[in-house]
């Protein structure tokens, strides 16, 4: 059984089929984010600190870890931002961390000061990035994010984007990286864009999970991107990957009802245990009553999803705060 290990310098989780889903918690991200990018070009990680703890209280089992503050000489500003972001989340919380960032001089920064065993990501089938980050995955003993475009960009057949993601597994086995340690990120599009996106993405994550055994993640809420009430979509979604094999998502964590999602797949796959965290968790819930106003739903375009580092390189929207 295929089992991608991440870790802190505390806690060691396991990314694999026979384990709960992996929640990457997508908050430290100041892409589309004017006042967190703001904050942080100034040296004030407030909304970072108040992020990484709410995420971990909610549930994430990761945090991404974003800086992409600004596209000007990002080779200079970001990495010594990044390991500043890094350097102030593990001192908070003991959950292993997602190296976020498309500039290989800041990965390679935050891979000198993470503790543990962090995810990086990502890595693209581009030839100029296999060559830059597969070197550094090797180097540093960790696992990589593979999203499956190249050149040519995005591709709107699975076929294509699967032989991508083969291709980026088969270079990381000529690298000495295990297939274990390659964490294929599918690409998820837009629903309200593209009809069968939903099809899509679920034949791939077979084919990906029978044929090249690997661990699997993607951006959640880009399947819901444009339309209304996009928790309520993401919320079914969240079953639905994971029934065809998706064991980890970046996805904001502190939103219950894709959380509840996520924890009653647990229950049915039966990574929930004795549903012993669904008990947990549940055990006081009270639910609302009859005739109440349901909550207030997101615009269309609005997002609470991750928009930089990989999903800016897999080309998806951004929100605005």
């Amino acid at each position: 059984m295929t089992r991608t290990i991440v870790a802190s310098a505390t806690r060691e989780i396991i990314i694999g089929f026979d384990q709960p889903f992996c929640v990457i918690g997508e908050r430290i991200n100041p892409t589309g984010r004017k006042k967190l990018a703001a904050e942080m070009v100034a040296g004030n990680f407030e909304t970072v600190i108040k992020d990484a703890l709410e995420q971990v209280a909610a549930g994430a089992t990761m945090l991404d870890i974003n800086a992409g503050v600004t596209a000007v000489d990002p080779n200079a500003t970001e990495p010594a931002l990044l390991v500043q972001t890094l350097e102030i989340v593990q001192g908070l919380v003991d959950v292993p961390l997602s190296i976020d960032s498309s500039v290989t001089a800041a990965i390679e920064a935050g891979l000198k000061v993470a503790k543990g065993r962090p995810l990086v990501n990502s890595v693209t089938g581009e030839e100029e990035k296999l060559e830059a980050i597969l070197p550094l995955i090797k180097k540093y003993d960790v696992p990589v994010v593979a999203i499956s475009n190249d050149e040519t960009g995005i591709s709107m057949d699975p076929d294509v984007r699967f032989a991508v993601a083969k291709k980026i597994v088969e270079r990381a086995m000529d690298h000495g990286i295990k297939p274990e340690d390659v964490v294929v990120d599918p690409l998820v599009m837009p629903i309200g864009a593209l009809g069968d996106a939903g099809r899509q993405v679920f034949a791939l994550l077979r084919r990906l999970r029978e044929e090249l055994k690997v661990n699997t993640t993607c951006g959640l809420s880009n399947i819901s991107f444009g339309l209304p009430h996009r928790h309520g979509i993401n919320a079914g979604f969240i079953p639905m990957v994971i029934g065809a094999g998706m064991t980890s998502a970046i996805m904001n964590p502190c939103r219950p009802q894709e959380m509840e999602a996520v924890r009653a797949a647990n229950v049915l796959t039966g990574t929930d245990q004795n549903c012993g965290n669904w008990i947990m968790t549940y055990r006081d819930h009270k639910p609302a009553e009859a005739g109440a106003a349901p909550a207030a739903t997101s615009a269309p375009g609005a997002s609470s999803g991750r928009r930089g580092g990989r999903a800016a390189r897999a080309g998806a929207g951004a929100k605005t705060e």
